[in-house]
């Protein structure tokens, strides 16, 4: 965890977004505001500062004190189903090729249509599957049956608590340590 103080950089002093029932817009991308953002949020009277960094910022009339964490005043309600995406695609597989279930990085990967569009295949959530680009060029036109590669999970179309739960698997570089109570990634407990 990173811990920002009073000589933090201002770009080190992104601040958590949550909604009005404390939790966070997103997990994946993560919910955060610019220190810019978050301050003009503040003086919008839009958010409730919940907890701040040490570090301290002061126009002529003003001081700041940098928040970390933010609440909405009011809900916003979730969408319910996810945008078909690239992205989303990648993250509901958990960025792992769905023929070899190697993990890759997101510039490793493509998506592979499991029923072609040559052959009719359409490009929706119950036809693409993430896929390396070696089991991509491998599989080419055919048909899973023809080439003996099938999807390892079905394609289909999640929720967005799947994405979100799947996103949670996922955690950013930067997690400040005021952040700790409101977001729960899928990490070992240690009794202490």
């Amino acid at each position: 965890m990173f811990e920002a103080n009073a000589t933090s950089s201002l770009e080190q002093c992104p601040a958590l977004i949550l909604n009005a029932d404390f939790r966070p817009l997103s997990y994946y991308p993560l919910s955060v505001l610019s220190w810019q953002d978050a301050i003009r949020a503040i003086v919008r009277e839009s958010v409730h500062v919940v907890s701040e960094y040490e570090r301290v910022i002061r126009s002529p009339t003003q001081e700041f004190r940098l928040p970390s964490v933010l609440a909405l005043k009011e809900y916003v309600p979730s969408k319910p189903m996810p945008a078909f995406t690239r992205f989303n695609v990648f993250l509901r597989d958990q960025w792992e090729c769905q023929y070899c279930g190697d993990p890759f990085r997101t510039q490793e990967l493509t998506f592979d249509h499991v029923i072609p569009r040559s052959r009719g295949g359409r490009t929706a959530w119950d036809n693409i599957v993430t896929a390396c680009q070696d089991c991509n060029l491998t599989k080419g036109n055919k048909l899973p049956r023809e080439c003996g590669m099938f999807p390892t999970t079905e394609p289909r179309q999640p929720t967005m608590y799947e994405l979100q739960a799947n996103g949670r698997r996922f955690p950013p570089n930067f997690l400040h340590k005021s952040w700790g109570d409101f977001l729960y990634w899928d990490t070992e407990l240690v009794d202490q």
